[in-house]
């Protein structure tokens, strides 16, 4: 395939994650596809395979997380290997905490199909603003204006 089709390819994924059908999402990827989410302390964090897994992750994003983009994001393809660069701002549902990410996404594209996705994100960042108040933690606020902060 073509570097632009490649490209095509993976603004129409992009389009489909906002979409409320997830076949929209899943028809422009392969049955094989494998999904990488580098870090820890964070639920969408590991890798996800086949049409399941990604279903589970964008199904798990869209219950745990608000997100905007506020600047279009650059496309850089060479081969099968689209390269998107962006910045996502938005806040964790559950602990009503804001982010910043600047991100980059590797896709493999291969017969108009994504085969894998490796994600370089800001994981600390999106941790921070998912994690409750505990030993370790100074706290974060609740939903409820409450303080989790001990005292």
């Amino acid at each position: 395939m073509s570097i632009e089709k490649n490209i095509e390819t993976v603004k129409d994924f992009f389009a489909a994650m906002g979409s409320d059908d997830p076949q929209d999402l899943l028809a422009l990827v392969a049955e094989d596809i494998e999904w990488i989410i580098p870090g820890q302390d964070w639920a969408l964090a590991g890798t996800h395979r086949g049409h399941a897994g990604v279903a589970a992750v964008i199904r798990q994003a869209s219950q745990e997380i608000e997100m905007t983009y506020p600047t279009p994001p650059e496309f850089v393809a060479q081969g099968d290997r689209v390269l998107v660069i962006g910045v996502a701002t938005g806040r964790i549902k559950a602990t009503n905490m804001p982010f910043h990410d600047e991100w980059i996404f590797d896709i493999t594209v291969r017969n108009g199909k994504l085969t894998k996705i490796k994600e370089y994100i800001d994981t600390q960042a999106l941790a921070r603003a998912s994690a409750v108040s505990g030993p370790g933690n100074p706290g974060t606020t609740p939903d409820d204006g409450s303080d989790l902060r001990a005292s």
